[in-house]
This record gives C-alpha cells, structure tokens and sequence, in this order.
C-alpha cells in the first residue's frame, strides 16, 4: 500500500510543470490553461477554465459574479475573487473545477476583485473595503492549510478604494493600485469624486510602506497593473473627470524613477473613452498590451521605445495575458484571439473559444 502511494505521488509530481515562475498542473495537453470569469445568457456566473485550442476544462457555477484569478504556486488551485463589492471568493481546482470553498469577506468588508499569493504558497493577500470608513483601503490576510484558507487579518494599502495588488519581482516587496474613489456597502456609487485620492504604493508584506506616488490628474484612477521581470511597473486608469479632458491612462514606474505616463499618442487616449479594462506585459519580447473595450480597440506599444505595435478593432476587448510567442485577448461581445507578435507585423487569429460574455480579466497558467 505504501509503495502505491510513494508511486502514486511521484506520478504527481512529475506532471507538475513550471512555466515562468507559477508551478501548475497539465494532464496530457500541455497547452497553457486561461482562466476567467464568465457569464451565461441567462446571466448566471461561472468560474471557467479552457484550453486555448477551445477545450473546456470547468465550468463552475457561482453565486457571485468573480474578476480575476490568481492560481498558486504549488497546489492545482486558484482562487476566483469577487468583482467590487463582491463578499464571496471562490477556490476552484484546476483539474475539475470542483469548488473546494467559499470565502467569504469579513464583516464590514467587502472584495475588490484582485488577490496575490506569496511565492511560499502559504499567505494571500485581497484587496478590501473598510465600509465603517468607506474606501479605506486594506488587505485582507489568508492563510492556506492544505487547500483551505483562512483569515488571518489585515494590513492597511495606505489609500483609499485599492483594486489591483501585485508582487515586484523580490516576491516580498507589493505594489498596490489604489483607485482613490470611496465607495459604501454593496454599492458601486462613488462618494468623492471631487476629493479622489488615487495612488500607486509600494509596500512590504508585513505593511510597512516603501513609496506612494500620484499622477498628474486627481480625477485620474489607478487601477490595474503589470510588471516585468526587471521590476518595471504598468498602471492602467479610468478617468472620472468632464468628458472634453484628455486623460494619461497608461503609465510607468521604472526602477528607481518616478511614476509617470507612458507617452501614448493623445488620438489614442482620446479615443480610449477614459476607460482602460486590463494590461499585460511581455517580458521576454518587451511589450505591454492593453485593452480598451468602450472604445472596442486593442493596443501593443515597445515597452522600451513606446512604439506602437499594434492598433486594433476588438469588440468589448476584455482580458490580456501574455502566453509565449504573444497575447492572448477575451471580448466581452465578440470572438477571442491570439496575436502572435514574433515578427515585425502582429498576426492575429481567431481563438475557438466561446464568444462573449467574459470578464475584464484573465489568468494563464
């Protein structure tokens, strides 16, 4: 019996495939698995996994509608978070899509719809809402013990209304992109738009703030986030302000400069509708990408020289991710893509995946 189970185990192991930093579980097909959120026509919510090549893995009903993913380091999970002001999170496993636990948020709390997990596999930390001081911004702690979490408390972000966390490449070091817009229980109504607060922090895992910085416009919300494995950090923004306003809603934190925009041409911010969904970087080829869906538009600049790669129609262009030779993009309205951006010209192709109804977010492992 014991013999199976050391057999049995090593079998395991051996079909645990480290791709880019995240260790992750792929049976047979070694095609990277995007995960995401997703509604019916019905507009029902699921928790899905697919293959690129249009093969379901899952499709795990919710409660809840979910945003975005964050899978961990060692074990075949990933957690589902809750789209603002969502109050359950969903731990899915990757291999069936078996739903091994609801989160629930704290009381007085509620998820903003990103999370990370530390490189150890053991601590997560959620972006929340203090509702008895609305907008005030912390991180919910959680604790793995085998594949359930638990709470374990919270450390303030240093601003009001954080969306998206994630790590420098230290592994120790969090950057935060805190949105500056106060909101109240179960609502998406801001409260404070003529005083929005928005900011992009560095700060280490145990809270101790390392830097926070502003843009140049107040009405201008950081609110997600790419980082390359050099350290260089892209912020992506949603303006709040008159409609006539040209916004900076790309921008860059180099290491050891300041935070500043990213010199997109003004036809293009203009054209963005002052809303960004999602941004991606690619570090081996030095791109960034970014999804713009009230303008339908998808765009690729050089990471290094701002170039513009790539300037594309995209129906509700939705989630980005990078996987190895390009991007891979969802729509909220129309079909998804590959864009293979080996060459000089982009290519671009069709994925067989459903079309539509996807969340702003994915997650490749």
């Amino acid at each position: 019996m014991l013999r199976r189970q050391v057999l049995a185990l090593g079998s395991l192991l051996l079909s645990a495939v480290t791709l880019g930093g995240w260790t992750f579980f792929r049976g047979k097909d070694s095609s990277p698995l995007l995960l995401s959120a997703r509604d019916d026509s019905d507009g029902k919510h699921y928790a899905v996994g697919y293959r690129l090549d249009g093969t379901r893995v899952f499709a795990t009903a919710v409660g809840q509608r979910c945003h975005d993913i964050i899978n961990h380091p060692q074990l075949p999970i990933a957690l589902f978070v809750a789209r603002r002001p969502g109050t359950e999170s969903y731990l899915i496993d990757l291999r069936d899509g078996r739903l091994l636990q609801t989160i629930a948020s704290q009381p007085n709390r509620h998820f903003y719809g990103h999370a990370v997990i530390h490189k150890s596999g053991e601590w997560l930390y959620a972006t929340e809402n203090d509702t008895t001081d609305p907008g005030r911004g912390v991180l919910g702690v959680y604790r793995f013990e085998g594949e359930r979490l638990n709470y374990s408390g919270e450390i303030s972000t240093h601003g009001i209304g954080p969306h998206q966390v994630s790590w420098l490449p230290d592994g120790e070091t969090l950057v935060v992109a805190n949105g500056g817009i106060r909101t109240e229980a179960e609502s998406r109504v801001e409260m404070n738009l003529d005083a929005m607060q928005p900011s992009l922090v560095l700060m280490h895992r145990d809270g101790t703030l390392l830097s926070k910085e502003n843009l140049n416009q107040q009405m201008n919300s950081v609110r997600h986030l790419a980082i390359a494995s050099d350290g260089t950090v892209v912020a992506s923004q949603q303006f709040m302000g008159d409609a006539h306003e040209t916004a900076e809603l790309l921008a860059i934190k180099r290491p050891g400069e300041a935070f500043q925009a990213f010199p997109v041409a003004e036809h293009q911010l203009q054209a963005m509708n002052h809303y960004t969904a999602s941004v991606a970087i690619h570090s081996e080829l030095r791109l960034v990408a970014l999804t713009a869906p009230r303008a339908n538009r998808f765009f690729i600049w050089d990471l290094d020289t701002a170039a513009v790669r790539l300037d594309a129609p995209l129906p509700d262009c939705a989630g980005v991710g990078a996987v190895k030779d390009g991007f891979v993009v969802t729509s909220g309205q129309g079909r998804c893509r590959f864009y293979d951006c080996r060459q000089q010209a982009l290519l671009a192709k069709p994925l067989e995946l459903p079309a539509g109804l996807w969340d702003n977010h994915l997650h490749l492992v």
